[in-house]
């Protein structure tokens, strides 16, 4: 504890490091108040009576969980900052498939970065507008609007309110990320996930209680933990390649003499594609949940297969979205990882793999191991995908099973240990102590040689 004490006085010291984590809790705590403010012309009572009504296992609850309940509020932020995110998504995608975009991102430097930045805002603002234009019809179909304001007055407005509210959702994130500590939009989305844990938590050690299930409580975590555990091991885990610099010969004409070349290592992470194959996979399975509410409107019935893919703890959602989240990870890896790149990078350095002759025999390596890596890696994505509904399932109730494992669990780690690392660095930079006794954490930046894109 006395550590744990010092540790905080030495980082509240620090006046840029003390600067930047208040400038940061600020603005979190802005974000989170417009969690709480109503939408005009909306009726929360009855919003909220619909959202108990519906079903515990339907995909929307999963939505609310991500914007820290600003969806079930019918608040300025209900949308959150997921427009932002498919967004930042598509642009991404379009730097592998577009040629214009592939340029902008490895060609153009800062020029092409804010380039890049300005298509991502324009089309968060469009996708905003999609996506308020589907939020408000949802909240007309609860029966949510109040009665005496004039439909087409309140679509118009509440589609600007909600635009505005994830633009500046949007610019909070990016004063975080140039004021603050941490990344500012996965800070955003940590703190929208994380607002819903303390609730689900207490309301699971009440029901537990009730039955006389404290030795439960202590079960569920222990397993929480070692779910924790196991997804920090595989956020940071990474297949060291070993790498060697050719001599270099030193010395006068006639005199000269062979030194051996240094040694450095690529890293390739075993979860290369981070929580994206997770996204990309929970996007896909929101489509039953759309059909199946055109299905409601147009004819009242909903088929059996509709029904099972809206339910997010039966198996047929759970193998879907578990086979789509191993597909994908492949899919995001071969886009991200270029082995052509190190072999060619490798070669202008004049640097090899030992035991493997350069250039193509190089990249052939290199795609064979990032193969081999991804497997295990892609396995815990889809396993950890679906634990929340196997949990669920065991007995634990379904709002405390969401943190068990899915897009929450991976982002609530990356984050903290993003986080963590650049309060490590100010610590370290001022000859502080680390926040572990080895005085590094690695986070999600290994070290060795670093090729291109973030790998």
């Amino acid at each position: 504890m006395s550590k744990f004490i010092e540790t905080l006085k030495n980082i509240w010291g620090i006046k840029e490091l003390r600067y930047k984590i208040l400038f940061t809790l600020l603005v979190l705590g802005i974000f989170r108040l417009g969690s709480f403010i109503v939408l005009p012309g909306v009726n929360v009572e009855v919003l909220r009576v619909a959202s108990s009504a519906r079903d515990a296992n339907d995909l929307l609850n999963i939505i609310n969980s991500f914007t820290g309940g600003a969806f079930n509020q019918g608040a300025i932020f209900a949308l959150g900052i997921m427009p932002y995110i498919t967004a930042s998504i598509i642009l991404q995608l379009l730097g592998f498939a577009v040629p214009y975009f592939q340029k902008l991102q490895q060609s153009e430097g800062e020029s092409g970065r804010k380039k890049i930045n300005q298509y991502t805002r324009l089309l968060t603002v469009f996708i905003t507008l999609v996506q308020g234009s589907g939020y408000l019809a949802y909240l007309a179909s609860t029966g949510a609007i109040d009665k005496s304001v004039d439909t087409a007055v309140f679509f118009l407005s509440n589609s600007i309110i909600l635009s505005a509210g994830t633009i500046f959702a949007m610019w909070l994130g990016e004063k975080i990320t140039d004021r603050g500590i941490g990344n500012g939009i996965s800070l955003l989305i940590m703190v929208g996930i994380i607002a819903t844990l303390p609730r689900s938590f207490v309301a699971e050690i009440q029901t537990q209680l009730s039955s006389n299930g404290f030795f439960v409580i202590l079960i569920e975590l222990a397993v929480f933990f070692m779910v924790v555990l196991a997804s920090i091991l595989v956020v940071q885990g990474v297949r060291k390649i070993p790498i060697q610099f050719a001599n270099r010969m030193v010395g006068r004409t006639g005199t000269d003499l062979p030194v051996q070349g240094n040694r450095d290592y690529i890293p390739l992470k075993v979860n290369a594609s981070g929580v994206m194959p997770i996204i990309f996979a929970q996007a896909i399975m929101f489509l039953p949940l759309t059909l199946a509410q055109f299905a409601m409107a147009s004819n009242g019935e909903q088929s059996d297969t509709l029904i099972a893919l809206n339910n997010w703890k039966s198996l047929p959602y759970n193998l879907i979205f578990f086979t789509l989240v191993v597909v994908f990870t492949y899919v995001y890896t071969a886009l991200i990882v270029n082995p052509q790149q190190y072999a060619e990078y490798l070669k202008r350095q004049n640097s090899f793999i030992p035991g493997i002759k350069p250039g193509e025999d190089t990249e052939e390596y290199i795609d064979m191991l990032t193969t081999r890596v991804t497997l295990p890696g892609s396995i815990f994505l889809g396993l950890i995908s679906i634990f929340p509904a196997l949990v669920a399932v065991a007995g634990v109730s379904d709002g405390f099973a969401l943190f068990f494992g899915g897009t929450s669990l991976l982002i609530l780690v990356g984050v903290v240990l993003d986080t963590l690392q650049q309060v490590e660095s100010y610590l370290l930079m001022r000859k502080y102590d680390g926040l572990v006794k080895s005085g590094k954490i690695k986070g999600r930046a290994p070290g060795g040689m670093q090729i291109g894109a973030d790998f």
